[in-house]
């Protein structure tokens, strides 16, 4: 008998495997149906670069594009909605067998709301309602940012019965935000006797980006050191971001656990999975399976590039080191403190800078839809337009 490639073998410790890519050829051509048979893919992620790089970079577009060029009204976002709406139903339905075996916790395909909405509640649940309706698939997760914003959109969103993944979390603290306002909308919709057992949401929790951030920080200090404490500073790159994950999955377990979560439980209610994305390694210095080998473990989601996966599926090794030595990690933090580096900073300044990525990821991908020539005409004066 076979043995299992370690991807599809990430299912035997409470993990699944999702892909952060999507891409038109990728999901009509076979390539996706043969990972979801060969490597146990259990869900999709996209967000405004990979569809920038999609739309953008390839040919796979043309055939619609040359078909809504006889729609001369439809402004860029809503001609990106289009393409990109055929791309995730045709992913969500690849996945449906996913969804429904998994008892509707898990075959899911996440599209992202505006980021240029990211500062603006209300803004970002109207937008994530739209698509819900026009995706129309029960395996859609919409993304909404983890911003001071939305936040709020989120738990509204959750309390009308939307999926939701939520995005760009690096603070521990705001993920505590986000489990705390999700188990605040399971708990109005069981008080409003709405049932609670088909929804599902995702905390997406990003990583390398964190070690990359630190380890700066980190060099610029053991430069001004000599000596011991060089060493010791040395020492301690490649270790917050894990660290860091370790933390909020000690978070998690404390979440999902006890009286009120049971409550919820027995109403059918699942818990909302810690979701590891940006886990390829940008330092090449570092395993290039890092962010995967490290953060096994029940009960989350690591969400993949697709060099990243071909990678552990070449030579991942295999064992639930989420849940080893979680004093060790806190250890690792404390002393990232002591050092001088206020990992508070780091996280907020990521938020802000992810927020502003994906917002001219977006903005690149609209002007690409334009020098297509798909919008050929002003929108008329007065005429709603989505920012």
């Amino acid at each position: 008998m076979a043995t299992r490639n370690p991807l599809s073998a990430l299912a035997d410790f409470g993990q699944s495997f999702w892909l952060d890519y999507i891409r038109r050829d990728f999901v009509e051509h076979g390539e996706m149906a043969a990972m979801i048979a060969n490597d146990g893919l259990r869900g999709i992620t996209s967000n405004p670069s990979i569809f920038e790089k999609a739309i953008g970079g390839s040919s796979d577009y043309s055939a619609q594009l040359d078909q809504l060029r006889s729609e001369p009204d439809l402004d860029p976002q809503h001609v990106f909605e289009r393409l990109a709406i055929k791309d995730i139903q045709g992913a969500a339905d690849l996945l449906r067998p996913v969804y429904n075996q998994a008892g509707k916790a898990d075959g899911f395909v996440s599209l992202e709301v505006s980021p240029v909405l990211a500062n603006e509640t209300e803004p970002t649940i109207a937008e994530a309602r739209e698509l819900w309706k026009e995706v129309n698939r029960p395996n859609l997760m919409v993304k909404v940012p983890g911003t001071t914003a939305g936040i709020p959109a989120f738990e509204t969103l959750i309390a009308e019965g939307i999926n939701i993944n939520v995005t760009l979390l690096f603070a521990v603290e705001a993920y505590e935000h986000v489990a705390e306002a999700y188990l605040r909308a399971l708990e109005r919709r069981v008080r409003e006797g709405k049932p609670v057992d088909f929804l599902a949401s995702v905390a997406s929790f990003f990583v390398s980006r964190i070690d990359s951030a630190v380890d700066a920080l980190l060099d610029a200090k053991a430069q001004a050191a000599s000596g011991e404490q060089r060493a010791h500073i040395e020492s301690l790159k490649g270790k917050t971001a894990i660290a860091n994950a370790k933390r909020a999955y000690t978070r998690f377990k404390a979440a999902f656990s006890g009286p009120r979560w049971d409550a919820l439980a027995a109403k059918g209610a699942k818990p909302q999975r810690l979701l590891w994305a940006s886990t390829s390694t940008k330092n090449p210095a570092y395993r290039d399976v890092l962010y995967i080998e490290e953060l096994i473990g029940p009960h989350t989601v690591n969400t993949m590039p697709p060099a990243t996966a071909s990678a552990f599926r070449d030579h991942g090794r295999l064992r639930n080191a989420l849940e080893e030595d979680p004093q060790g990690a806190e250890a690792l933090l404390d002393e990232i403190g002591r050092v001088g580096i206020d990992l508070k900073d780091v996280t907020d300044k990521l938020t802000v800078d992810g927020v502003k990525q994906f917002a001219e990821a977006y903005e690149k991908m609209l002007d690409a839809i334009r020098k297509q020539r798909v919008v050929e005409q002003p929108v008329e004066a007065g005429q709603p337009v989505r920012a």
